[in-house]
């Protein structure tokens, strides 16, 4: 019973929780980012291309020529889909950015820490405690 009852131990620590809870909202943010890369951010990019479909791009690796990657496929011809790698390049990118702006603007909201003021320790300033060593001085050797 002593293992079960660490494992609750285990399950119920502060750590785990917002581990889980990390998971569940980076899931949640996920779909969030996926669809704004698929639906807005890539669809312009296509525009910009000039309507190229990157996932399509590929070379085929036994010499013959394919119209299609389909067609490459259903010939079972090895084929280097080179295309899928550079679209994996662009959304990673964007996915990349898409989160710096938004942690960007998170830490915009954080209240700034102000510097603690330094100041200067009361009592006699440097010239008043010069002017009493050169006293004692004096007297010491007079």
């Amino acid at each position: 019973m002593a293992f079960f009852k660490d494992f609750k131990a285990f399950l119920m620590k502060g750590d785990i929780i917002a581990l889980a809870t990390a998971v569940v909202v980076g899931a949640a943010f996920n779909k969030i980012v996926s669809s704004v890369v698929a639906d807005i951010i890539m669809p312009l990019i296509g525009v910009i291309t000039g309507g190229v479909d990157f996932s399509q791009k590929f070379i085929s690796l036994d010499g013959n020529n394919y119209e299609t990657l389909d067609a490459a496929k259903e010939a079972e011809a090895a084929v280097l889909t080179y295309g899928n790698v550079i679209q994996a390049i662009i959304y990673f990118i964007i996915v990349a950015f898409f989160i710096f702006l938004v942690l960007r603007a998170y830490e915009k909201t954080k209240t700034k820490k102000e510097a603690p003021k330094v100041t200067e320790p009361k009592g006699a300033s440097q010239e008043q405690l010069l002017t009493e060593i050169r006293d004692e001085l004096r007297k010491r050797n007079s």
